[in-house]
């Protein structure tokens, strides 16, 4: 296997810098001129300049000194994946396309199923994710993050290899694309609490990692609904000493970017714990973060609903309706005011990610009376008061849970 570099795409220790695009959807992306701070390839060997490993209190997770990732042979993928076929593309964003490849694995007497992200030639910035899902993934261990399993870095093809999701993103399952059941609210707490420690993991590092593009389409999912962190292209370490933040170009996905970071480039920690709240507040409402087939004064799904999320008549119309009611209304009620908290206008006045881990523990293991059952106890009092409401905010299943909008949270 060749590991030789196109002559524009060098990399060494120097900063370097080139544009970003990242994986599209409904939500824009954003980027502009700036420096990142790049480590070096060189042979087969990962360097990284990551300090300080220790080990952390979460569960299975830590940090290796070095990179533990096989190499595999450009040959080797394109015969996983079929010549890259096309009805092999489990996606596509800045990068590249994604495939599904099975790799043969003799040992164990069959194929493993992966996961293969390929760098499209014409991109100017896949060099520069590459290197960090490498330095990153490579490196970091936890039952919340996606696992890089290796790379290949043959003449001008620079591919990654992950462990393959089963059930796809999370933004699958909010969004209904493809033919997904709901989840119910106990599955998306399970889901957004699993997230939560992944994120809380990446900033309990002695050198804060700062993942940057959280949003539900980077939350995928095993076979088992276990979510893991994808995408680390824009990974990137926190601020040193007695810094408060980081100054770098602005990148990401506008609606989940924290308002600080579009518009100085000041990058902090808790920027992470903004896009964090963007996705709870979809999770609860169903709704995207930037839709602009919404009205006027709708599209930004935060600037529209925030001020909903303190009044608990507003809240229990913006719930979901495809949850039927179905879960706990206390568990609703802190859920909004931790949502609240997340997406706070200063970074400072934001909770850190343990805090918000410990908070989301204590929502999931509430077993309080839905709020259908609270309906059908106010509808057997008030039999002839009963009427049929529609959810202004989702007109199309609105029919389907008339009761949902009809009560107060109590």
């Amino acid at each position: 296997m060749g590991n030789c570099w196109p002559s524009a795409a060098r990399v060494d220790n120097k900063s370097f810098s080139t544009n970003r695009t990242s994986t599209p959807g409904t939500s824009k992306n954003i980027s502009s001129g700036g420096e990142f701070s790049g480590s070096s390839v060189g042979g087969d060997s990962l360097l990284s300049g990551t300090s300080g490993i220790r080990d952390f209190s979460f569960p299975n997770g830590q940090i290796l000194p070095t990179p533990n990732l096989r190499i595999y042979s450009f040959s080797e993928l394109k015969s996983a994946t079929k010549n890259f076929k096309n009805d092999t593309v489990l996606g596509e964003g800045g990068f590249g396309k994604v495939y599904k490849g099975v790799i043969d694995d003799k040992n164990n007497g069959g194929g493993q199923v992966v996961a293969v992200k390929k760098l499209n030639p014409e991109s100017m910035q896949g060099v520069e994710e590459w290197q960090s899902e490498v330095d990153f993934l490579g490196r970091l261990s936890h039952p919340n993050l996606v696992k890089l399993l290796g790379y290949c870095l043959e003449d001008q093809e620079l591919l990654l290899v992950y462990e393959y999701m089963q059930k796809g993103s999370l933004e699958n399952h909010i969004f209904r694309k493809g033919s997904f059941q709901p989840l119910t609210w106990g599955a998306r707490l399970r889901i957004i609490l699993g997230a939560a420690r992944g994120l809380a993991f990446l900033h309990s590092a002695e050198k804060e990692i700062i993942y940057r593009d959280f949003k539900a389409s980077n939350i995928l999912l095993d076979g088992n609904y276990i979510p893991k962190l994808s995408d680390f292209g824009l990974a990137r370490h926190g601020p040193e000493g007695s810094a408060s933040h980081v100054t770098t170009r602005v990148i990401g996905t506008y609606g989940y970017a924290a308002p600080e970071y579009v518009s100085t480039g000041h990058l902090y920690v808790k920027s992470d714990v903004y896009g964090f709240g963007v996705v709870l507040l979809e999770m609860m409402t169903g709704l995207r973060a930037l839709d602009p087939n919404r009205p006027t004064g709708q599209h930004n799904l935060v600037d529209w609903l925030k001020p909903s999320l303190t009044d608990r008549r507003k809240l229990k119309r913006i719930m979901d309706p495809r949850l039927e009611g179905q879960y706990s209304v206390k568990g609703a009620i802190q859920a909004a005011e931790l949502t609240l908290k997340c997406l706070g206008t200063e970074p400072r006045m934001r909770p850190p990610m343990k805090e918000v881990v410990e908070s989301l523990e204590q929502i999931e293991a509430l077993k309080g009376r839905t709020t259908k059952e609270s309906t059908t106890s106010m509808h057997t009092r008030h039999v002839h008061h009963h009427t049929h409401h529609r959810s202004p905010l989702h007109p199309k299943y609105g029919s389907t849970s008339t009761n949902t909008v009809a009560q107060t949270l109590k």
